[in-house]
């Protein structure tokens, strides 16, 4: 077993944020591997802002998000427990990541239990037709429906998403890695997405290329 000293439980907890007791017992448990002891770290931090979810979260912000002078426009409320984490510029930071995540990639919903039923019906619908127009036999045409129909949901639902700013990540894992840092109930409430002309025909825009652009600088 690798030894656990007290440069490695530095290092570890200069890079996950982690209490000095949980990083030593993290190196631990992974032989003294500190790559391992991040997942390690991670995977606790997670279990525990999952048993956050019962908790109660009115405190947070409502951002707005304007982008090429009036021509794309988010509305969003991130709830969180207390002023105090709500005031921090790193929260402010979130939420304003998250708005322009929504101005970028036009989310429908936050999550796939928002979709309505009739929606998900009629897209599956498609989806089958589809499969079936391919030559697909009936059952392997069912299972290539579940896997198009996720893709659909990263596509309509925010937290299924990949994070603009970290596509390897959805802004699920985001949310979840907020949470453990902060150690408070984070909640994405709701959100309005308005583009100038929408519903209008017109010509394509590139309004969404150029979020992406102020994103990346």
């Amino acid at each position: 077993m690798a030894e656990v000293n007290t440069a490695l439980i530095k290092e570890l907890r200069e890079r996950t944020g982690a209490g000095m007791l949980d990083c030593k017992n993290a190196l631990v448990a992974c032989d003294g591997d500190t790559d391992k002891a991040i997942d390690f770290l991670r995977e606790k931090g997670l279990a525990a802002a999952a048993k956050k979810e019962g908790r109660i979260a009115a405190e947070g912000l409502v951002e707005s998000y304007i982008h090429g002078g009036g021509r794309i426009g988010v509305l969003l409320e991130v709830n969180c427990e207390t002023d105090f984490v709500a005031r921090s510029e790193d929260y402010r930071r979130f939420v304003r990541d998250i708005a322009m995540q929504i101005a970028a990639a036009r989310p429908e919903y936050i999550n796939a239990s928002e979709v309505p039923a009739e929606v998900l019906e009629h897209e599956r619908e498609i989806v089958r037709a589809q499969t079936l127009n391919e030559g697909k036999p009936a059952a392997i045409a069912e299972k290539m429906i579940e896997g198009r129909m996720s893709k659909f949901f990263q596509e309509v639902c925010l937290m299924e998403q990949p994070f603009v700013k970290e596509p390897d990540k959805a802004v699920k894992d985001i949310l979840l890695d907020k949470i453990s840092k902060v150690g408070e109930k984070i909640s994405i409430r709701r959100f309005a997405r308005f583009e100038l002309g929408e519903g209008i025909e017109k010509k394509q825009s590139n309004f969404v290329d150029e979020v992406m652009k102020e994103i990346e600088r």
